[in-house]
């Protein structure tokens, strides 16, 4: 079960319902493992920032680039051209959190029963020719993954949004649920969710040590 949380993204409150939590666009991060399977720097550092998060902490955002400004702007039109090319009903959601607070999504919609849409905006040129001429979908793939595992939904319509490109603007790529995909997903994030309680519990016990050294000094100063 998730719960919604239906609110703007990039409010206050949006911010703290995300605080801590391992997020839809986040997942490939938290798989990323060396040949070796130790987990990269990405990872350790994504770990590190959720344990600081949940400590009561906060981590300085990505500073918004040109590309995440034009997604979010050009979001709306990739719906509602989604919708006459398919017929499909889309519904807005905003934040979606799993009871446990561990993991949450924000998909672009909603489709009909079953399905779910995400949108990604082919703004850059390497984008464009890695996903929409070679084919690799392997960037979104988490993502898309994680939509049908905790919605519990049976497909994901991937869409390439190129509206510059008059013949080529829409691609929807029909992802469908695969219990062995889903199966590995939810093992490897359970794994780094237990990850991020361990660097969670060295910083609180940190934090108390700290908060104990002050009090005894404060004890010793005179009044």
């Amino acid at each position: 079960m998730v719960e919604q949380f239906d609110c703007e993204q990039g409010t206050p409150e949006w911010h703290e319902i995300r605080s801590g939590v391992i997020t839809g666009s986040r997942f490939k991060d938290a798989r990323d493992k060396t040949v070796k399977g130790v987990y990269t720097s990405k990872a350790r550092l994504y770990a590190m920032d959720l344990a600081r998060q949940r400590c009561g902490g906060s981590v300085v955002e990505k500073f918004q680039t040109v590309q995440m400004k034009l997604g979010r702007e050009q979001e709306h039109f990739a719906r509602r051209a989604y919708e006459r090319r398919t017929g499909n009903l889309c519904e807005a959601v905003g934040f979606l959190r799993s009871e446990d607070k561990l993991f949450g999504l924000s998909p672009d919609s909603l489709v009909d029963d079953d399905g779910v849409l995400e949108i990604k905006l082919m703004a850059s040129s390497e984008t464009l020719f890695t996903a929409l001429v070679d084919g690799d979908i392997s960037e979104y793939i988490d993502q898309c993954n994680g939509y049908l595992w905790l919605l519990g939904r049976q497909w994901v319509d991937l869409v390439l949004w190129a509206p510059d490109l008059a013949e080529a603007d829409m691609v929807v790529i029909r992802i469908e649920r695969n219990e062995n995909d889903i199966e590995a997903l939810e093992k490897d994030l359970m794994t780094f969710a237990a990850e991020v309680r361990v660097y969670e519990s060295k910083l609180r016990k940190k934090i108390i040590e700290l908060s104990a050294a002050r009090a005894a000094k404060q004890e010793l100063e005179p009044a």
